[in-house]
């Protein structure tokens, strides 16, 4: 594969415009922002060379296949609250991408998924062992990095692993009896996602110098936020416009993911029988490989999506809230626009 060295933006990052930004202070910000995500991409590619041969071309497959690197940006972006960005900021950056990568490795062959960042998935062109060992090889260098931090680094990578794997395992085994699906599914998110992006954004609080005061502040807008990301996905999971989505219209639908429009709709239909009808459509054509094409094309217009975008407006809103006490400037505004940026995704 060809080595890409992607041009790094804080816009394209979190899905802001640039105009937003239009003091000299704001533009400071953003330069600073924009250099330091240009270091931490030379960063992971130089952590992520083997002299392995096979290890250095796995390790980086998904790394040069893209990214939006969202985590190192709010990481680089909170540290602004501080210091600003310096070689520790950068580090801690790099590893959490790296962490985020690692997984991606793993949850591509537990959900047997075909394609990640327009690509194959790395266990559909080697296989699930070399997957699962070059996600194992990648955690191994985020926790090198990390390491290097010290011990509250360390614990901070420890608690957030522990969270991601758990999100995982309760996704695998569904909800249990007397579980709300709805709730296990909202808790899923935020171990699977949100607790990596809260990592994210507190650990430039934490390297930067800035004090304790806004840790818990912006931990709680990370998670939030990426809560509200994932319930996005799943409304962009049914949309028709493929040249935006890069994916066909119900492709985790099809495929059996669960998704939150699939769990309303399975709430519905033990009253509506139309909402019955729908959903009987979509297991019937599941279980026979049938294109689905009409009943996806239903349950995107079904108050089901309806309700699934209003709930991640509503995580989008608190995730804002959450940073009401942050003061005022380039880094509150961002991430309020950010938020906002997340849910418009779905228009």
């Amino acid at each position: 594969m060809t080595r890409v060295r992607r041009r790094a933006s804080m816009a394209a990052s979190l899905g802001v415009g640039e105009a937003i930004f239009s003091t000299a202070e704001e533009r400071r910000v953003v330069s600073e922002v924009e250099r330091g995500l240009e270091a931490v991409e030379a960063r992971l590619l130089n952590e992520v060379d083997f002299a392995d041969e096979l290890a250095d071309v796995t390790s980086r497959y998904l790394l040069e296949a893209g990214g939006k690197r969202i985590r190192p940006t709010l990481t680089l972006l909170t540290s602004q609250l501080g210091g600003g960005v310096d070689d520790r900021v950068i580090t801690a950056a790099a590893a959490l991408e790296i962490t985020h990568l690692a997984s991606l490795y793993h949850d591509d062959v537990m959900d047997e998924a075909h394609m990640r960042r327009g690509v194959p998935s790395a266990q559909t062109v080697w296989g699930n062992s070399v997957a699962i060992l070059t996600g194992d090889l990648l955690f191994a260098r985020a926790s090198k990095l990390i390491a290097s931090l010290g011990e509250d680094a360390i614990r901070m990578q420890a608690d957030t692993f522990e969270r991601l794997c758990l999100g995982q395992l309760h996704e695998t085994i569904g909800p249990q009896e007397g579980d709300d699906p709805v709730e296990h599914y909202i808790q899923v998110l935020a171990d699977k996602t949100g607790s990596l992006i809260a990592a994210a954004a507190r650990i430039g609080l934490t390297f930067s110098a800035a004090g304790s005061e806004f840790e818990r502040n912006v931990e709680e807008f990370g998670e939030k936020i990426g809560v509200a990301f994932q319930l996005v996905d799943d409304i962009i999971d049914l949309s028709a416009e493929f040249e935006q989505t890069g994916k066909v219209a119900g492709t985790d639908l099809r495929a059996g993911v669960v998704t939150l429009p699939l769990l309303y709709l399975q709430r519905d239909a033990e009253h509506d029988a139309d909402a019955a009808a729908l959903l009987a459509r979509i297991e019937a054509g599941r279980a026979s490989d049938a294109p689905l094409d009409a009943e996806i094309a239903e349950l995107r217009e079904h108050s089901a999506t309806t309700r699934t975008l209003d709930e991640a407006h509503r995580w989008a809103r608190d995730a804002q809230a959450a940073i009401e006490p942050l003061p005022a400037g380039p880094v509150k505004k961002a991430l309020t626009r950010f938020a906002d940026s997340i849910v418009e995704r779905s228009s």
